[in-house]
């Protein structure tokens, strides 16, 4: 079996000239909001995409310069339709982020004194998002009818879905619906003392304005740190998962967008989940093949792997489920001996969430290498 990391496939002018994955990535970058974001999902979907540019898109970075603090008070004055001084303390003209979709500002609420963030949608960028992703859409139409092989491909379907997912993400009333909804899912379940989402204050958000909570903490990428947190920065990793995993079942929605960047170890021990744009949700069948490939994996039954993955879409309905279970049982011999840290999932259908316990974080790029191979044979 070849690696995850084989150019095969993509044409030398596509990996060394115009369009090569590092070339592409910058190209990406520079020209704004709707293509910073196709990368990042280019990035997130090993299997839709060559591997050269999973892994290239991965350092694509959603940065952008701050817009003018005057045309963000502008927004916020026309979207809340009263005077800032009677809801705020007071706004931090200089922004804690700026990204290519919105920009963050620290605040103080007056009535509470309570600090919060506001997450503010910049200028113009919805028209810029249609406008740019109507004209994808478009372009993936045509290349379809031009070349009927790239059907195959899925090519329109998977614009499609990005479109949805990111003007959904422009929408953030949507945000704050899945943010509560998860820290209904957190108290419900008992985990309020191990991981917290931050609090909507819905007198002060609209559908381009978000006042949240302020939590205080370090990204969970920040080792350092954790480490003069917490005396197990093991089990801060195990918390989150079983959080997350838990959500799967429990929850109306689970966090889609789920990386160390989004993960804080706050200040009081627990571990926040911020940024709900994308969220994710599934279906009953498919969580019943979920179960059983989660169970077939802590069991090694690859046959029952097989014919889980086939239940979930992720091979064609043609599948010789015997070939298919043997290559899973290379694969994940192959990965036992690669990786440099093993996860251990263990999946029980209860009333409580799925429990999952792991040594340390997996490297990112070894488990795209592992869907990438996994999408081969399929």
């Amino acid at each position: 079996m070849q690696t995850a990391n084989t150019s095969e496939g993509i044409p030398a002018q596509m990996r060394l000239g115009l369009l090569s994955p590092l070339y592409l990535r910058r190209l990406f970058e520079r020209m704004g909001a709707t293509y910073i974001k196709l990368g990042q999902f280019i990035a997130s979907a090993p299997t839709s995409f060559p591997a050269e540019y999973v892994e290239e898109f991965q350092n694509c970075f959603d940065r952008a310069p701050p817009v003018p603090y005057s045309e963000i008070e502008s927004i916020l004055r026309e979207e809340l339709q009263r005077p800032l001084d009677s809801v705020y303390e007071y706004i931090d003209p200089v922004p804690i982020a700026s990204a290519s979709i919105a920009q963050v500002h620290g605040a103080r609420l007056k009535s509470s004194q309570k600090d919060v963030v506001i997450k503010v949608l910049k200028p113009g960028i919805e028209d810029t998002l249609v406008a740019d992703l109507n004209f994808i859409y478009l372009v993936a139409r045509v290349l379809e009818f031009l070349s009927p092989e790239l059907e195959r491909t899925s090519l329109v379907a998977i614009i499609k879905d990005i479109k949805e997912s990111m003007l959904e993400e422009v929408d953030f009333r949507k945000e704050a619906v899945n943010m509560e909804a998860f820290q209904r899912y957190i108290e419900a379940m008992g985990f309020d003392r191990q991981a917290k989402s931050p609090f909507v204050y819905q007198h002060c958000s609209t559908k381009r304005v978000l006042t949240m909570e302020r939590l205080y903490g370090v990204p969970l990428t920040d080792l350092d740190s954790i480490r003069s947190l917490v005396p197990d920065p093991e089990l801060t990793l195990v918390t989150a998962l079983n959080v997350w995993f838990g959500s799967l079942i429990s929850c109306e929605s689970f966090h889609a967008d789920v990386h160390a960047g989004n993960l804080w170890l706050l200040r009081d021990g627990r571990v926040g989940f911020i940024d709900f744009g994308i969220v994710g949700r599934i279906s009953p069948r498919t969580w019943a093949a979920m179960e059983i490939f989660l169970a077939s994996f802590a069991t090694e039954d690859y046959n029952a792997m097989a014919s889980a993955l086939s239940e979930m879409g992720a091979t064609g309905n043609d599948i010789d489920v015997d070939s298919f279970a043997k290559d899973l049982q290379n694969i994940f011999s192959s990965l036992q001996q690669e990786l440099d840290t093993e996860i251990i999932v263990a999946a029980a259908r209860s009333s409580d969430a799925a429990a999952v316990s792991a040594n340390v974080v997996v490297d990112e790029r070894q488990m795209n290498a592992l869907f990438l191979d996994l999408f081969k044979m399929g």
